[in-house]
Formats: C-alpha cells, structure tokens, sequence
C-alpha cells in the first residue's frame, strides 16, 4: 500500500508556531516583567551579570559575543554596574589596551542571590511536573538548541541533572567496570563506592547535598556528588565520565555544579581525595581552582603502588549571617537605584 505523505507545513504556520511558543515561554518563566527577580535589573543585565559570574575574568568583547549584543548597549550597563560598585576592572598584563572584568564582593552577593531566586522559580515549575515529564522537556530545550545552533549543540550534546532511582546502581556498577578496566582495582573499590553511595541515600540533606548524572542521547555518561563533611566543609566524590563522552567537557561542567552549589549552600570549603594516575580528574580540579594541599602513598583495591592526593578549594562565601546582611543590602540598593 502507497504511504500518503503528510503536508509540509506552510512559511506562515511555522511563522506563527515559533511566536506561538515564545509567547508562551517567556509569560511563563516572568521575563515580561520590567525587573528580573525583583530586583532593579532588566533580563540582559541580569544575563551580563550571569555571564561576569562564570567567567574568569572577561573582557568586554568576550561577553558582547557571547550575547550578541551591541558594544554600545553593553558598554552601558557595565558603566552601570562600575558606578553600583558591582563590577571592577583592571588593564590586562602585557596589553594595557585590553581590560578584565570581575565582579565585586557586593556584586557576587547581587548575582547569588538573583542566582538563588531563578533556582527557586525554576524549581516550583518543575515541581508539578513528574521526572519523565521533566526528562521529555529537558530534552526538547536541547533538541530546540541543536536545531538552532548546530554548532553550540556539537561542543556540549548532554544534559545535567540530579540523581533518581536507579542512578546509584549505575554509579557503582561503572565504576566498578570502568576502574578494573583501567586502572586494575579490584572488586573491594567498588565495595567502597557502593558504601558512598548508600550512605548519601540514605543520610541525604537536600538543602545542602546533591548528586548530578550527565546523559547524553538518553544515556548516563557521567556523575559526581556534593556531600557535607561539617557545616563549613564540603566533599567532592565520584567524579566519572565515560569514555564514550570524553573530551566533551562533561568532567570540567560537573565539578564546575559542584562548585556553584557550594557557593549557593554557603560552604567555606570544597574538599576532594583522588590518585594522582586519573590525570584527566586532575587536570579538569586545576582549572577550576582546587589546589593539592597533601600526597601520600598507599595500597589499596589490589595495588600497592598508588599515590592518593587532596585537593582543596576555597569557596570563598562569607559567613551565612554576613551574606545574608550583605545580599539583602545590595537587592535593597539595586531596587532604588542607587
């Protein structure tokens, strides 16, 4: 039997689907109001300020790119954001033409604490919406991002989120398999990453401890966790990529979550035990800007030749009553202007 062919949909339909959907969208998630997050910044102050937050150090046209937005307009709003004392500036070492942008003290308190609104707002819309609903809508935000950007979409082509059932057995079995292959641990690592992983199940505080599994064409590919070891202290564990999904910056994004959790849960520290052969995991710690502070050697899992190392990395947070007094100060000037 002949297949009948369904109609190509018309220009003017595909026209009025888009602005359908951005119609939707943007009523949706608030950015019609005037002010972002009730605060005093509109949507693209709040996006520069995003991108001056997770970046290291900028200049001006790294950011205008990255937006796409006018070198005059920008211009503007960081003359704004130098006069609210939000941002600094300085001239970059061998070319005084070239300036670096960071942002201040009071403007990553402006940032963490917008950065906390969003994550709220962001978290009660999917809180209706049950995980495969949730897994079928990330997945058609990147679908919308490949088709739109093919090439933006080929450098990262996975999607971050937080654990579910059936994770942990995942988790311990790849490491299992992935370091005996590797490395030649024997089957007492694995025992060791099972314990971990029970015991962030079951002694888990969402608040201030978390677990993120990377997928990609709906498979897991990577993992880390953020548990607590005091109130101050933070611990990195289980890093893992696979080696399907290597060189997609995948390890780098994750410790990366690690971190801007840590910052947003208001830890002092971010720790982590690792060996010093999983040079990929060490070098993505070194970007970051976790520094080794101890060796030692040890045998362990069926080796007798391994180095194990600590890294740390201040997170740098004032402490929860000074940020607090710190944030609400700076949203209060931002709301009046000043």
């Amino acid at each position: 039997m002949a297949r009948i062919r369904e109609p190509a949909a018309s220009p003017e339909s595909g026209i009025e689907g888009v602005r359908h959907f951005n119609r939707f969208y943007t009523r949706r998630i608030g950015v019609l109001q005037a002010r972002l997050l009730q605060s005093s910044l509109s949507l693209t102050e709040a996006r520069v300020l995003y991108e001056l937050a997770h970046r290291e150090e900028p200049t001006a046209t790294e950011v205008r790119r990255e937006l796409g937005l006018d070198a005059g307009y920008l211009s503007r709003i960081l003359r704004h954001f130098e006069k609210s004392g939000w941002v600094a500036r300085r001239p970059a070492s061998g070319d005084a033409r070239r300036h670096l942008l960071s942002l201040s003290r009071p403007g990553r308190a402006l940032f963490e604490a917008l950065n906390a609104r969003s994550d709220g707002e962001i978290r009660r819309m999917l809180d209706g919406i049950p995980p495969r609903g949730q897994e079928r809508l990330l997945r058609a935000m990147q679908a919308i991002e490949a088709v739109l950007e093919p090439k933006r979409a080929s450098v990262a082509p996975y999607l971050i989120r937080t654990h579910r059932p059936g994770d942990m057995g995942w988790v311990v079995y790849r490491h299992g398999v992935l370091y005996s292959e590797e490395y030649g641990y024997d089957e007492r690592f694995e025992a060791l990453v099972a314990e971990i992983a029970a015991a962030f199940v079951q002694h888990l505080d969402p608040a201030r401890e978390r677990c993120w599994i990377a997928e990609r064409d709906g498979e897991r590919v990577g993992s880390v966790f953020l548990v607590a070891k005091s109130r101050q202290v933070a611990k990195l564990r289980l890093l893992l990529v696979e080696p399907s999904a290597r060189g997609l910056g995948i390890g780098r994004r994750l410790v990366e979550e690690c971190v801007r959790f840590a910052r947003q849960s208001r830890y002092r520290k971010l720790v982590l035990w690792t060996q010093s052969e999983l040079k990929a995991a060490r070098r993505v710690y070194e970007q970051v800007g976790f520094r080794r502070t101890d060796s030692e050697h040890h045998a362990s899992w069926g080796r007798d030749d391994l180095v194990s190392e600590t890294w740390e990395l201040e997170v740098q947070a004032p402490r929860p009553e000074a940020a607090e007094r710190l944030a609400q100060k700076t949203i209060t000037a931002a709301g009046t202007g000043t």
